[in-house]
């Protein structure tokens, strides 16, 4: 069986692993991170920690907005650091067998952002790969934006 946490991007279903999940936390002030690519939004301290927030509309295609008082932050990690994603909502867990999850190679071969999708009564979930969000270039950008910010340059 498969753990997933459900959010919604407007209409889209996306979903990641509960197991990355950290918490879910009410929407707050993202402060600008200098230098950072521009997939990031910026930066929030969530417990005295930078937490780098990914731009998740963008990367899905989706038109993107200022945030709303009703939207939510999934607090989630990475293979390589703890991120942030603004999202509409975040609708419950949800527990599926693996075999029901057809992988995104099988259908656009090459795609990085999902993992695989999953068919439901109601329509399609997308299950996000937090680990494929940046590129290569993006995560290296990242890190150093994150550097000069903690030596304050």
């Amino acid at each position: 069986m498969t753990d997933l946490v459900v959010f919604r991007l407007g209409e889209l279903r996306i979903a990641v692993a509960l197991a990355a999940v950290v918490r879910v936390v009410r929407v707050v002030c993202v402060t600008p991170l200098p230098e950072a690519p521009e997939i990031i939004l910026g930066v929030i301290n969530v417990q005295g920690r930078v937490v780098p927030m990914f731009d998740i509309r963008s990367r899905f295609g989706l038109r993107s907005r200022d945030a709303a008082t009703t939207d939510q932050i999934l607090i989630a990690w990475t293979n390589a650091r703890q991120v942030g994603l603004i999202v509409d909502s975040v609708t419950g867990t949800l527990s599926v067998p693996q075999a029901a999850i057809t992988a995104s190679r099988s259908i656009v071969p090459g795609i990085r952002q999902v993992n695989g999708v999953l068919t439901l009564p109601d329509g399609l979930l997308l299950i996000h790969d937090l680990d494929g969000f940046l590129s290569l270039d993006e995560a290296r950008e990242l890190d150093l934006a994150m550097e000069r910010n903690r030596e304050g340059r």
